[in-house]
This record gives structure tokens, C-alpha cells and sequence, in this order.
């Protein structure tokens, strides 16, 4: 069995997974926002629940909106900032007393969906989350790409290729820099958008929906958008050339997105025919606790499915 854990800034989940990707117990609980040790406590005490009501010891691999420093071994990056600095990994091993797989939460996403998702048996995969912000995590042959400065696949704080007058010198990121994907690509920030053509305060579903219903700012300020994650895309199909793009987060939810987003991208490829699919996820919002549970392999696994 293998138990796979997301760390959300609102909530925790727990999944058990059997070997054929079964699930054996899924489970919830609140997260405690702007405590460090009690949130380690309460891993501890969502897996002990998890084992408790399938009556089996698990691997653990936990899902984080973060990274683990390669240079100090503590958490960086996190959103969640209370694990910033940290030796999550290290608190979590010892109270458990047993090894655990740490992974960056987009990452866990990619690692779902190029598992048993919408990217199976693929060999290279980039998972894309869109939605209060704009993660991203590469998976080739079955394998996560952490890269040396455990950054691989964000993609969100490159500055938007190929940038109109009109978009430089773009919004203010929290990273500290201006013009990020991010600022341009997430949900705030079409949300944003479309206040700013003159529309009133709506979600980001809520303006798919006037789209589709013929309104005319919100026709485009999804056409800007279209546009310009074609461009931000196209520069990652140009460095890694993956078979497949998996969307999650709330925006994968535009239907729109999976044609016009293709329609528009070839302009901006290297390439004189592009293979490359855009598609929406299996798992929604499971995908990422059920990518920490896929951290550990199954026994027996072929190469491809190692983490």
C-alpha cells in the first residue's frame, strides 16, 4: 500500500493506494495555517488514521507547495510559509520512524497523470496547474525532474515571451520581479483582466461562462489569455518537446482552452508540424495527493514507473 499526502494552505488529504492504483481510504482535514509543528503533528496523525482504517502500513510520499533547498535540506519556495526554513522531511521521518519522499505539489500532479492519468504511458509529460497560480512539473520516462536547483518545470516566473507594448512592463509578481507568466496566466490575474475592460468582479468561471454566453469582454479577455499562454507554452514545447500537456487547477476547466490554445501555439514552435497534445487531467483534484502516493513504485514495477 502506498499512502500519498498533500500539504494545502487551507487543507490537508491523504490517499491509500493499492498497487493497481485502487483507492483503498481517501481523508481530509483542516490545515494548521501559520503552525510548523502542528502540522507536522498533523501528518503524522492523518497517516496513523489512513493505517488505521486499512489495517496496513504504508509507504509515505508527501505532496508540498514547495521544494526542499538541495543547498541546506530545508523547505523553499513554499506558499504555505510557515514550512519555509524548515526540516519538514527530517521532523516527518523521525516521527514516523520511517523513510519518506517529499516532492513539490505540481510535480505530484505531472507524476499522477503521467502515471495512470491522462498522460499514461507517454514518455515526456509536463503537467501545467493553472489557477491562483501557475505551477508546473516535468515527468520523463516515469521519473520527476527535480533538476539541480529543485526548480524544474516552473515555468510560471519566466517573463511572458514575446510581450506587446501594452503587456510590459507587466504586473508586479510576488517573486519580486514584473511581467511573470504568472501574472498573466493565473486565475487572479484574468480575473483582473476582465475588471479592468470594464467588467464587474467575477470568477474565472464565471467569466468562461459569460464567454460562452456571448459577452463581449469576456470574449476578450479570453482571447488575450489564449494568446498568451500559446506563447508562454510554445517556449516550453521548444526546450523539452513533451508528447503531452496535462492541465489541472481551476482554469482547466475552460473547454475553450484545449482547441484555441493549439490553433495558436504553432506559430511560436520551432518545429514544421507540432505533435505535441494539450490535454485536461483524469484525476482533478486527487491528482496531486494521488502523485505523493505514487512517489514510492509499486513492487516489481518496469523502469519507467521508478521515482
Amino acid at each position: 500500500m502506498r499512502i500519498g499526502i498533500d500539504v494545502g494552505g487551507t487543507k490537508l488529504e491523504g490517499i491509500a493506494l493499492a498497487d493497481d492504483g485502487r483507492v483503498l481510504d481517501r481523508r481530509r482535514t483542516a490545515s494548521p495555517r501559520g503552525h510548523y509543528d502542528a502540522s507536522v503533528r498533523a501528518i503524522v496523525e492523518l497517516i496513523a488514521a489512513i493505517e488505521s482504517a486499512t489495517n496496513a502500513r504504508g509507504s509515505i510520499g508527501v505532496g508540498i507547495p514547495g521544494a526542499i533547498s538541495p543547498a541546506t535540506g530545508l523547505i523553499k519556495n513554499a506558499n504555505s510559509t510557515w514550512l519555509n526554513g524548515r526540516p519538514l522531511h527530517e521532523d516527518l521521518a523521525r516521527s514516523l520512524g520511517r523513510e519518506v519522499r517529499l516532492a513539490n505539489d505540481a510535480n505530484c500532479f505531472a507524476l499522477s497523470e503521467a502515471a495512470d492519468g491522462a498522460a499514461a504511458g507517454e514518455s515526456v509529460v509536463f503537467g501545467v496547474i493553472i489557477g491562483t497560480g501557475t505551477g508546473g512539473g516535468i515527468v520523463i520516462d516515469g521519473r520527476i525532474v527535480v533538476g539541480a536547483n529543485a526548480i524544474g518545470g516552473e515555468w510560471g516566473h519566466n517573463p511572458l515571451p514575446a510581450p506587446t507594448d501594452e503587456e510590459r512592463p507587466g504586473t508586479a509578481c510576488y517573486c519580486g520581479r514584473s511581467g511573470c507568466i504568472e501574472t498573466f496566466l493565473s486565475g487572479p490575474a484574468l480575473e483582473r483582466e476582465y475588471m479592468a475592460m470594464g467588467g464587474v468582479a467575477l470568477t474565472s468561471a464565471d467569466i468562461a461562462a459569460r464567454a460562452a454566453a456571448g459577452d463581449a469582454i469576456a470574449l476578450g479577455c479570453l482571447g488575450r489569455y489564449e494568446d498568451r499562454f500559446a506563447r508562454a507554452i510554445a517556449s516550453i514545447v521548444n526546450v523539452i518537446d513533451p508528447d503531452v500537456i496535462v492541465l489541472g487547477g481551476g482554469l482547466s476547466n475552460i473547454d475553450r482552452l484545449y482547441a484555441n490554445v493549439p490553433a495558436l501555439w504553432g506559430a511560436h514552435i520551432f518545429s514544421d508540424h507540432v505533435r505535441t497534445r494539450l490535454v485536461r487531467n483524469r484525476h482533478g483534484d486527487a491528482s496531486g495527493v494521488r502523485g505523493a502516493a505514487w512517489l514510492w513504485p509499486v513492487s516489481g514495477a518496469p523502469a519507467r514507473m521508478q521515482v
